[in-house]
């Protein structure tokens, strides 16, 4: 398989290398507080026309690295392109967030198809291959897929919900019928994830958003297993693929997903245990975060105790800076600027 020959401190340190300035990105650095992407935002029209043409998914991939020189770029996609090539509507409204034709019986899941379209999921790998062409060899090129909770929790209901409880409801009254739409989603993202390393990912990062949901009985059902099988089937392709998970909300259940899943790397959000994280965690992998968004928001004296916590808890072992979840549409661009400047200026 073809991979990337990227060189960077981010990749160094998923390769069990601490750094003394530790890598910074952020998720969803390509987004809706930068100008540049409102302004080719509204000339793509809807918000799959902007995924799905290449041109426009590079540029947008490309836009916070110019502005701001982070250590990894993150292609532009959405979590929902899988169960779009599944053939499943999905539609965005504005102000709402995505929208699905819900797979709210066991009847309604067994139309549901195990084999998705890749020929739909092309323009990624074109927007990939162009991003890497563009990028310096120092800046990482990640690649990422929605965890298969996550994505059927969507797929489930139609659209987010506060806790997600059409999907904890489905998978506790009819467990082998949501594990039908976890398998076909299991399958499907290790083929998308080696697609995108074929294409030029350096790395790879599985997004579990809504991990934080549930018990730990239906956790270690439901978040650890799908992922593990996700790696494992990666990793028997590519043996030496970096990953990233991100189960946010796990808390005190991280180091049972780090040990099962066999990550690279698991990204905190930012109510992480610290002592827990450095004891039980970042001992065995690296780590990722955990910046609250909002006090990336609030700027000032807040936001620089907030970017010195974060060092003084994690920086002296392998750790990349990034925010405990994505950046929020109205964060002022100084306080971007201010957080990499305090950031670069560490010296551990």
């Amino acid at each position: 398989m073809t991979r990337s020959s990227a060189s960077s401190a981010f990749l160094d340190v998923l390769a069990g290398r601490s750094q003394n300035v530790p890598p910074i990105w952020m998720m969803r650095q390509a987004g809706r507080y930068l100008p540049e992407y409102r302004e080719l935002r509204a000339k793509a029209g809807g918000f799959l026309d902007l995924c799905f043409t290449p041109e426009f998914a590079a540029e947008v991939t490309l836009q916070p690295i110019r502005r701001f020189q982070f250590d990894a770029a993150i292609i532009f996609s959405d979590i929902l392109v899988i169960p779009y090539a599944l053939g499943r509507a999905v539609r965005f409204e504005a102000g709402e967030g995505p929208r699905l034709d819900p797979l709210d019986t066991p009847e309604l899941i067994a139309t549901l198809k195990r084999e998705a379209d890749f020929a739909t999921l092309e323009p990624v790998y074109e927007a990939l291959r162009r991003v890497r062409a563009e990028l310096d060899r120092n800046v990482a090129l990640i690649g990422f897929c929605g965890a298969p909770w996550t994505v059927a929790t969507y797929m489930v209901a139609g659209q987010g919900t506060p806790d997600q409880a059409p999907a904890r409801l489905m998978a506790y009254r009819h467990p082998d019928a949501f594990a039908d739409i976890i398998d076909a989603l299991v399958e499907n993202s290790v083929r998308y994830l080696l697609g995108q390393l074929k294409a030029g990912a350096d790395a790879l990062q599985i997004f579990d958003t809504w991990a934080g949901v549930l018990s730990p009985r239906e956790f270690a059902r439901w978040s650890i297993e799908p992922t593990r099988r996700i790696v494992a089937g990666i990793r028997k392709e590519v043996p030496d693929a970096k990953i990233i998970g991100f189960p946010r909300g796990a808390g005190a259940l991280l180091p049972a997903y780090v040990e099962a899943t066999g990550v690279d790397a698991v990204s905190i959000d930012w109510a992480a245990e610290p002592e827990l994280i450095r004891e039980r965690v970042q001992s065995k992998v690296a780590v990722q975060g955990n910046l609250d968004p909002l006090a990336l928001i609030a700027g000032g004296a807040a936001l620089d105790r907030a970017v010195d916590d974060v060092l003084e808890n994690f920086a002296r072992g392998r750790l990349i800076f990034n925010l405990g979840h994505g950046i929020l549409p109205e964060t002022p661009i100084a306080h971007v600027e201010r957080m990499i400047a305090r950031v670069r200026a560490y010296r551990g």
